[in-house]
C-alpha cells in the first residue's frame, strides 16, 4: 500500500512514529484537531478519523471537555513496523537512497502530470510555512513520497513505501532531530526547490544531480560522510 495515496493513512503513519521515537509520553496530552488539521495540512474529519483508529488500538484516551491523551503501555500496543525486523541501518538506508531515487527521474519525466508536479509544490510551500521540525519533516517526507508517486510505476511505489517503513525506525527519527538544524532546513527547502523547478522543466540531467546532491547533503548532516 502506497502510505500517501490516503490523507488518513500518511497521518496516522506520522502519529505513529512520534509515538515510537518518544516525542509523546503517556499521559501527555495531544494537540487539539483543529490544532492537528492545520500542522498538516488535513482536514478534521481527517484527524477524527484517525484519532478513532488509534483510540481503537488503545494508544490514546478521549476525555469529553478537557481532550485526548496518550495512553499507557504504549510499547505492547504500538504496532510494528515492518522494517524492525530487517536489521537496516541508517547507513544502509542512506546508501540505497542514493542509488534507487536518482533512478526514478527518467520514469518521472516521462510520466509525471500537471498535477504530480502541483503536489510536489504543495509539499514544498506547506514544509516552507512549518512552525515545528515535525511538520517540517512531514512535508519533506511527502516531497520524496511524490516523486515516487510521479513515476506512475507501482513497484516503485511499493520499494519506497518500504524505505518510508525504514525512516520511521526510532533510530532514524533520532538522527533526523538532532541533525536538523534551521540552517539545514533553509538548505534542504532549497534543495527541493531546485529539484521540483528541473523536473518542471523536463531537465532530467538537472534532477538527477539535483536530488544526487540533495542526498549527499543529507547523508553527511545525518552520518557526518
Amino acid at each position: 500500500m502506497a502510505w500517501s495515496s490516503d490523507p488518513a493513512y500518511l497521518l496516522k503513519e506520522e502519529l505513529l512514529a512520534h509515538l515510537r521515537d518518544g516525542r509523546w509520553r503517556p499521559g501527555e496530552r495531544l494537540p487539539t484537531e483543529r490544532q492537528l488539521s492545520e500542522s498538516y495540512g488535513v482536514g478534521r474529519s481527517t484527524v477524527r478519523r484517525v484519532l478513532r483508529q488509534l483510540k481503537g488500538l488503545g494508544l490514546i484516551t478521549q476525555i469529553v471537555g478537557s481532550g485526548t491523551y496518550i495512553g499507557e503501555d504504549l510499547a505492547e500496543k504500538l504496532p510494528k513496523p515492518e522494517s524492525l525486523d530487517l536489521g537496516i541501518s541508517p547507513a544502509e538506508l542512506m546508501d540505497a537512497r542514493l542509488i534507487f531515487e536518482p533512478g526514478l527521474i527518467d520514469l518521472v519525466v516521462r510520466n509525471g502530470t500537471a498535477a504530480d508536479l502541483a503536489g510536489m509544490e504543495e509539499c514544498c510551500l506547506k514544509a516552507e510555512r512549518a512552525e515545528t521540525l515535525e511538520q517540517f519533516e512531514y512535508w519533506d517526507n511527502a516531497f520524496h513520497q511524490k516523486i515516487a508517486e510521479a513515476t506512475h510505476n507501482q513497484f516503485v511505489i511499493s520499494v519506497f513505501d518500504l524505505m518510508t517503513k525504514v525512516r520511521e525506525r526510532s533510530e532514524w527519527g533520532m538522527l533526523k532531530k538532532r541533525s536538523v538544524t534551521p540552517e539545514r532546513r533553509g538548505a534542504y527547502q532549497h534543495e527541493h526547490r531546485a529539484l521540483w523547478a528541473a523536473l518542471k522543466n523536463r531537465d532530467a540531467e538537472a534532477a538527477k544531480a539535483s536530488i544526487h546532491s540533495h542526498l549527499i547533503h543529507v547523508r553527511r548532516n545525518l552520518l557526518g560522510y
